[in-house]
């Protein structure tokens, strides 16, 4: 019976991370490297990139690493491109995760058009374009798992986080309808949406304001904040064979928070 259940290895796969130099981002990545992928680390930060490809070779994992503004179109052709050499010459299938983002806290009225561009540009406008560019080679190959990162507001909301609930809900949104274009040539197309997770930034965010950390610390039903390592197993079932009848869906990495009540 064991040996007829799907694995959640990565042997033989090319994992293309954005905003792989820390947080959930660097989490996802070490874990698909222990998982056997082949990694793809981009994102803006070289010595972070750097660092994490010497963690993940010390472990006798494999990582390549790219300098990537999403928000650049030139920047996420290339991101294509060194990922379609990489499964070409390796022959490998491709696995991708669209994790660069930012967000603020910030009154409605209060938001710039500034504000808004760079938040929507990194959200919707990097994880589409990454999606086209690396899609690309995987519907050629006629398979591919695609993860984008949502969030939990993309279905609840909080206050002075507009643009990113916009921006979250978009993804989501687009995640399913990518996944109706591509579901029939073999390309997998999901999205993970956690909730509040403790990481360098989002701590000091916290400190900072306790009494909002707190309210929202009490809406997620499991009575704590997540951490990173809380979305690697989540990850792991999107980008393996496990899934593979899972596509257009939205899977909540968010300690009940938006299971209402």
């Amino acid at each position: 019976m064991a040996e007829s259940l799907p694995s959640f290895r990565l042997d033989g796969r090319i994992a293309v991370v954005t905003g792989a130099g820390t947080g959930i981002g660097r989490a996802i990545a070490e874990a698909f490297a222990a998982a056997g992928a082949h990694l793809l680390l981009a994102g803006r930060t070289e010595a972070r990139l750097a660092d994490l490809k010497a963690v993940i070779e010390a472990d006798g994992g494999r990582a390549d690493v790219l300098r990537t503004d999403v928000t650049r179109l030139a920047d996420v052709r290339a991101l294509g491109e060194v990922a379609r050499t990489l499964a070409t010459s390796l022959d490998r299938h491709l696995v991708l995760v669209n994790n660069a983002g930012f967000g603020f806290t910030k009154p409605a009225l209060e938001v710039s058009e500034q504000d808004w561009d760079a938040l929507i540009d990194t959200h919707l406008k990097g994880t589409f374009f990454c999606c086209q560019q690396v899609g690309r080679t995987m519907l050629e190959r006629g398979y591919g798992k695609i993860i984008n990162m949502s969030s939990a507001w993309a279905a609840s909301t909080d206050a002075n986080k507009a643009p990113y609930c916009a921006a979250k809900a978009g993804i989501s949104h687009m995640t399913a309808a990518l996944s109706t274009e591509w579901a029939p040539r073999g390309v997998r197309v999901n999205a993970l949406a956690p909730t509040a997770t403790l990481t360098e930034f989002t701590a000091n965010v916290m400190a900072s304001n306790p009494e909002r950390a707190e309210r929202l610390r009490s809406r997620i039903k499991l009575g704590r904040f997540a951490m990173p390592a809380d979305h690697i197993g989540a990850a792991l079932f999107l980008a393996s064979e496990a899934s593979d009848f899972v596509t257009g869906h939205t899977l909540f990495t968010d300690g009940g928070l938006t299971a209402g009540g």
